[in-house]
C-alpha cells in the first residue's frame, strides 16, 4: 500500500513537468512557424517593392508620344537637282528633318521668318524623323511632291513631359522643356494631333543615342541566337555526359573527381566563364568579338554543369526495377538506357534544361568580358555578326545619363522578366504534366 502511494505521488509530481515540457515544445514549434511566415512575408514584400518600382518606371516605355503632321515631300528639299534617277544616294542624304520642321511650323501657325520662335522648336520633334521619312521615300519614291500624314516621334524630353514625368511647375530654367514648348504641346494635344501610341519601336529599334529611337530589337535577336546555340550544344553534351556517369562509368577516384568538379563548376561565378571565353575563344581561337556565337559558347560552358546535375538526378530517380526488368527481358545496356530509362527521365531533363537556359538568358557579366557591349544599330544576319544581348542592353541603358533611358531600361527589364517567368512556367508545367512518382 505504501509502495502504490509512493508511485502515485511520483507520477503526480512528474506530470506537471511533462506538461511544461510539452508546452515548451509546442511554443517552440509555433515560434518556428511564425519565423517562417515572417521570412516569407519579408521576401514577398521586397519582391513586391522591386516589381512595383520596375513596373511603375517601365510601363510607360511601351507607349510613345507622336505628332501627326501633314508632311509635304518637297522635291526642292529632297532632290533639288533632280538627280535621283542617276544618283540614288540623293534620297539618302536629303534633309528630311527640314520637312518635319516645315510641317510643324505650318501646324502651329508660326511665321517662318520669325527665327527666334523657330529656334524654340529645336528639341520638339525627334531627330529620328530623318530615318522615318527616308524609309517612306525609299519604299515609294513616287511620294515625292505629294503630302501625306505621318506620325513623327516626339523628342525624348517632350515625350517625358507629355507622360507627366517632368514637373512642369518648377521654374523653366530647371527643366529641359521650355514654357513655349509646353504651350505648343498642350495646343497639339487639344487638337488631337499629339497622342500616345503603342511603342512598337521598343521591340524593333536597335541601339541609338536618342532614347525615343532606342529599342531591344538587336538585343532580342542576339539573345535568341545565343539561346539556340546553348540548346544545340549544352543539351546533347550534358545528357551524354550524364548518361555515361550515371549508367556506364564504374565508380572510381577518377569519376569521383569528375563529379566533384562538376558540382564545383555549378557554383563558380559566371564572370569566370567570361574570362575563360575571352582567353580561349577570342584570344586563342581568334573568334570575333561581340558575336552571338562566342556568347553562346561561353553560356554553354556555364550551363553544362546545371544540365548534367539535373539529368543525373532525373536518371537516378528512375527505379532500379525498370533497369532489372529491361535487362531480364534480354535488352542490352544501351537499349535499356535509351528505350526505357531516358524516356522516363525526360521530364526532369527538360525541366533542368529550361532552368539552365533561363539562367543563361539573364547573365550579363560573362558577355561583358567578350565584348558584347558594342553599339550595334543593325540587326545581326548571322551568329558571327556583332550583336548584343537583352541583359547587356539593360546594363548599357543603366549607364546612360539621359533621363528617358531610365524608362527604356525598366521597360527592357519587364520584357526580360516576362521571358524568364515564361520559361520557368513552362518548366513547371512540363514537370507536373509528365512527371511520374514511383
Amino acid at each position: 500500500m505504501t509502495d502504490i502511494s509512493l508511485d502515485t505521488l511520483a507520477s503526480s509530481a512528474a506530470r506537471p513537468r511533462r506538461d511544461i515540457g510539452i508546452k515548451k515544445r509546442y511554443a517552440a514549434e509555433r515560434r518556428f512557424r511564425l519565423y517562417g511566415v515572417l521570412a516569407i512575408a519579408v521576401g514577398l514584400a521586397f519582391l513586391g517593392v522591386m516589381l512595383t518600382s520596375i513596373v511603375s518606371k517601365g510601363y510607360t516605355a511601351f507607349w510613345q508620344t507622336t505628332v501627326t503632321l501633314p508632311i509635304h515631300f518637297d522635291e526642292k528639299i529632297i532632290d533639288p537637282s533632280n538627280k535621283r534617277a542617276t544618283d540614288p544616294n540623293v534620297l539618302v542624304t536629303a534633309n528630311y528633318p527640314k520637312l518635319a520642321e516645315a510641317a510643324l511650323i505650318e501646324k502651329l501657325g508660326i511665321d517662318p521668318s520669325d527665327r527666334a520662335t523657330v529656334r524654340k522648336l529645336k528639341g520638339f520633334l525627334s531627330d529620328g524623323s530623318r530615318v522615318q521619312l527616308r524609309a517612306i521615300v525609299a519604299a515609294d519614291p513616287s511620294v515625292i511632291g505629294t503630302t501625306r500624314d505621318v506620325d513623327i516621334l516626339a523628342a525624348a524630353n517632350l515625350d517625358s513631359a507629355y507622360k507627366g514625368q517632368i514637373d512642369l511647375n518648377v521654374p523653366e530654367s530647371r527643366r529641359k522643356v521650355s514654357d513655349q514648348q509646353v504651350e505648343w504641346m498642350n495646343k497639339l494635344k487639344a487638337e488631337g494631333v499629339m497622342a500616345e501610341h503603342f511603342n512598337t519601336g521598343l521591340f524593333s529599334y536597335g541601339a541609338s543615342s536618342r532614347p525615343e529611337t532606342s529599342g531591344v530589337g538587336v538585343a532580342l535577336i542576339g539573345s535568341i541566337y545565343m539561346m539556340v546555340i546553348v540548346l544545340l550544344l549544352a543539351l546533347p553534351i550534358g545528357v551524354a555526359a550524364s548518361i555515361y556517369l550515371e549508367e556506364f562509368a564504374k565508380k572510381s577516384r577518377f569519376t569521383d573527381l569528375i563529379e566533384v568538379n562538376i558540382n564545383n563548376l555549378a557554383a563558380v561565378p559566371s564572370i569566370v566563364f567570361g574570362l575563360l571565353g575571352l582567353a580561349v575563344f577570342i584570344n586563342f581561337l581568334g573568334l570575333p568579338r561581340s558575336a552571338s556565337f562566342v556568347g553562346g559558347l561561353v553560356l554553354t560552358l556555364m550551363t553544362l554543369p546545371t544540365i548534367i546535375i539535373a539529368t543525373r538526378a532525373a536518371l537516378a530517380a528512375v527505379p532500379p526495377s525498370i533497369r532489372s526488368a529491361a535487362l531480364g527481358l534480354g535488352a542490352s545496356k544501351m537499349q535499356m538506357v535509351f528505350q526505357h530509362i531516358l524516356p522516363l527521365a525526360a521530364p526532369g531533363i527538360l525541366t533542368g534544361t529550361i532552368i539552365g537556359l533561363a539562367r543563361a538568358l539573364g547573365e550579363t557579366a560573362p558577355l561583358l568580358l567578350i565584348g558584347m557591349v558594342a553599339f550595334v544599330a543593325d540587326y545581326p544576319k548571322t551568329p558571327f555578326d556583332p550583336a548584343t544581348a537583352l541583359p547587356v542592353q539593360i546594363y548599357m541603358w543603366a549607364n546612360e545619363a539621359e533621363r528617358a533611358f531610365v524608362e527604356r531600361m525598366s521597360g527592357a527589364i519587364i520584357i526580360l522578366l516576362i521571358f524568364l517567368m515564361a520559361m520557368n512556367i513552362v518548366a513547371i508545367v512540363l514537370r507536373r504534366r509528365f512527371e511520374r512518382r514511383w
